[in-house]
């Protein structure tokens, strides 16, 4: 049986721009926490890229960061980083 590239094992085409979706708590720098997991993995995040919404009653933080991604190999590799972390409760 032939194995694939991984990179061809997705519906996405690269390079695309691709947000990523975190969830943790309300803490003052869980947003700067993000973006510098993130930044491992993609220097190139714009101005304006990050957007975070508390939750209705405070107690967590979605941080979404967009990105243009340049392969499935990276978005695994930031998704790993992200979920390896213990202040980050969820990501998508």
């Amino acid at each position: 049986m032939e194995m694939k590239d991984p990179d061809q094992q997705t519906l996405l085409e690269f390079p695309c721009e691709f947000t990523v979706k975190v969830m943790g708590y309300a803490e003052e720098d869980f947003d700067a926490l993000v973006v510098s997991l993130v930044r491992q993995h993609c220097q190139d995040i714009a101005e304006g890229a990050v957007s975070t919404r508390a939750s209705r009653g405070g107690k967590y933080l979605a941080v979404s960061v967009t990105l243009t991604a340049t392969s499935k190999l990276q978005l695994d590799a930031i998704y790993q980083s992200l979920t390896d972390h213990p202040r980050v409760l969820m990501s998508l």
